[in-house]
């Protein structure tokens, strides 16, 4: 055993820095549900979190950076529930299908998610949504048995299906039913074109 004053083993130092930054982040998606994403300043996480600003900028050194370290935890958590979602289905059609719809009813049902897609959160969600981390683990989900298309091209064609996410979320379709047969009639066929 370590005695006083030894230095901390990095692994402890990086497993609490993981622990700190979640707390964080959890403070924020709290704070985006009550008072929207651009309402909420770093001043009231830190506050929410238990923290002081310094502390809160250390792990975050700004407001965009912490945007995006919140966005890229929930596009992972959001593509793991989806990729168990539609690992069962065989068909590239209907697991893109599936898979899309299943996207749009967990934000819309999740109030931490559809906070990111109110009229004066949008943009901001938008501009997130086309980080490299948010593509790849939702274009990784949906587009598994998509064929075989080059690592260029997969991310080419995730990048697009974020984007008909993203729009579908913040000018949705009459309900389910319309948005399933826009996917099915216009964005299946252009997802999975031959290479």
């Amino acid at each position: 055993m370590a005695g006083p004053g030894a230095p901390i083993s990095p692994w402890l130092r990086d497993e609490r820095t993981e622990i700190a930054a979640e707390r964080i982040l959890d403070a924020a998606a709290e704070l985006f549900v009550v008072r929207g994403v651009a309402n909420t300043g770093m001043a009231e996480i830190a506050k929410a979190a238990g923290c002081s600003r310094a502390t809160l900028y250390r792990y975050f050194e700004n407001r965009r950076a912490l945007h995006l370290a919140f966005v890229h935890r929930e596009a992972r958590r959001l593509g793991e529930r989806l990729g168990k979602q539609v690992a069962v289905l065989e068909d590239p059609r209907r697991r893109v299908v599936e898979g899309i719809l299943g996207a749009l009813r967990e934000v819309r049902a999740t109030p931490i998610l559809a906070a990111w897609f109110e009229l004066s959160d949008a943009a901001i969600a938008s501009e997130i949504a086309n980080t490299s981390k948010v593509i790849e683990v939702l274009g990784a989900e949906l587009l598994a048995n998509a064929g075989t298309l080059d690592q260029q091209e997969l991310f080419r064609r995730s990048r697009w299906l974020v984007r008909v996410i993203v729009s579908l979320l913040t000018v949705p379709g009459a309900d389910e039913a319309e948005e399933r047969a826009m996917i099915e009639q216009f964005v299946v066929p252009a997802l999975l074109a031959p290479f």
